[in-house]
């Protein structure tokens, strides 16, 4: 049994995603990454997943998902569908970026 946060955290590994909108594709890029989360959340060892969108500058996004660890999330994106990532592709004003955290 685990004691404290700390414990948990030793244990999980964390992915945070920026994602910037192609200009006038922000509401469509914010649906798509909302779209992701059953997805992700259903894949095996992910813990939580949150999008976040810049209150500021409202075309930017983060996406953060606690993962049991860095290769449940690698099987998860090996098991994405590459057509839907194709399709959405036009959303994105760059390439996301993303890292893992501990």
């Amino acid at each position: 049994m685990l004691k404290n946060l700390k414990d948990v955290n030793a244990m999980t590994i964390t992915r945070i995603n920026h994602f910037h909108a192609a200009q006038g594709k922000a509401e469509a890029l914010d649906e798509f990454l909302h779209s992701l989360v059953p997805y992700i959340t259903a894949s095996e060892g992910c813990l939580s997943c949150q999008v976040l969108r810049n209150e500021e500058k409202t075309d930017q996004f983060a996406v953060i998902e606690q993962w049991q660890s860095k290769d449940h999330h690698q099987q998860s994106l090996a098991n994405f569908p590459k057509e839907d990532m194709a399709a959405a592709m036009p959303l994105f004003a760059m390439p996301p970026e993303g890292g893992y955290f501990s």
